[in-house]
């Protein structure tokens, strides 16, 4: 555990907005953190972070990741070819405003909770929960 970037209350925070954006949509919601980006696009890397989690294998395809490469001041919100075609076309880079306002304050677990709110919002409008919902995915913040 990152506990230098991230207190254990700070990590609660997060995994809390994970779980309350979770339970009004079948849509999964990851969080991945990693002091320097393994590429120099911080796009593609969330993207093969997106792989390695396993995100691209939901039923519905409607995963989104939020990565942050904090030593390298980069992060991204990616989602999965499901959630794409739905949300309006300016919804991830809205996102990513919202968390910067906060990055810029060193409110990294605001903003990344904030974030999440915002795509659980998204997600819940376009996969509602189902009674049959399954956590297909781990809610972990995974470190890199």
């Amino acid at each position: 555990m990152e506990h230098f970037f991230l207190s254990a209350s700070e990590q609660e925070q997060i995994l809390e907005a994970i779980r309350q954006a979770e339970l009004a949509t079948s849509g999964e919601i990851r969080v991945h953190i990693e002091g320097k980006s393994l590429e120099p696009d911080v796009i593609e890397r969330a993207k093969e972070v997106f792989a390695e989690l396993g995100m691209n294998r939901t039923e519905l395809k409607n995963g989104v990741l939020f990565y942050l490469a904090y030593e390298d001041r980069k992060f991204a919100v990616i989602g999965d070819k499901g959630i794409n075609e739905c949300v309006p076309a300016d919804f991830w880079n809205s996102t990513r405003d919202l968390m910067r306002s906060h990055f810029a304050k060193q409110e990294f677990a605001l903003g990344l909770s904030k974030g999440i709110e915002k795509a659980g919002q998204q997600l819940k409008t376009y996969f509602p929960r189902q009674d049959d919902d399954v956590n297909e995915l781990s809610d972990d913040i995974s470190f890199g």
